[in-house]
């Protein structure tokens, strides 16, 4: 696990921690490194989630099973993103995971006991501390990133989907020139509409003179 240390450090949920404290504080929420291949599920939809998972190296996808059997993306994560805190967090088991868990690139996860940080540290250590801020300041963040979402989506068309979610990629950026983090299949999942009908607006706000686009990246060129 000491190849991976620094990565771990500079996560989110670790920032602060030294790297004298690490080693404990691993062995106290049972950290362990798991490999998976491209394509492979590490956690299926309504399974019951003892661990969250830290992802160290590679890609994962957050995928939400739809009633007739397809997926429909909900997040993608990079190296040093937590995923599966908030059921993790639930005792006995109690919490079930909401989405199916799967490596878009080989992938490797260091996984964690967090329920464990719940009933406090006995000797009251700072490291403690310093994770149980961390992990508040996680879940804050990502409840802010799914009302963002919402935002999109509770538009009535796919055009003012497309450019709500464009205008935040652009504000994010600081630019009117930006790249999104999605292929037009996983854009048109994360915004929950059919990727011909993306695609035909997508082409019309070009028309329009409203946007370019080439691939990822796109130029917003209209008020």
């Amino acid at each position: 696990m000491l190849e991976y240390q620094e990565i771990i450090l500079n996560a989110p949920l670790f920032r602060g921690i030294g790297a004298e404290e690490l080693p404990a504080l691993l062995q106290v929420l049972q950290g362990r490194v798991r490999r998976f291949g491209e394509g492979e599920l590490l956690f299926l939809a309504g399974e019951a989630a003892h661990s969250a998972g830290l992802l160290l190296e590679g890609r994962l996808q957050l995928l939400r099973e739809e009633y007739g059997g397809s997926r429909t993306l909900q997040a993608q994560l990079s190296p040093g993103e937590l995923f599966g805190e908030s059921p993790a967090l639930l005792p006995d088991g109690a919490g079930r995971l909401p989405v199916t868990v799967q490596a878009a690139a080989p992938s490797t996860v260091l996984l964690l006991e967090l329920g464990r940080t719940v009933g406090g540290c006995p000797g009251s250590c700072k490291c403690h501390q310093k994770l149980m801020e961390n992990l508040l300041e996680v879940l804050a963040q990502k409840n802010l990133l799914l009302n963002r979402r919402l935002g999109h989506l509770c538009r009535r068309t796919t055009r003012d989907k497309l450019l709500s979610f464009l205008h935040e990629q652009a504000a994010a950026a600081g630019s009117n020139a930006f790249a999104i983090p999605f292929d037009r299949q996983q854009l048109a999942d994360y915004l929950c509409v059919e990727r011909s009908a993306m695609s035909a607006a997508l082409s019309r706000l070009r028309e329009e003179g409203l946007i370019s686009y080439r691939r990822s990246r796109f130029w917003l060129t209209g008020k």
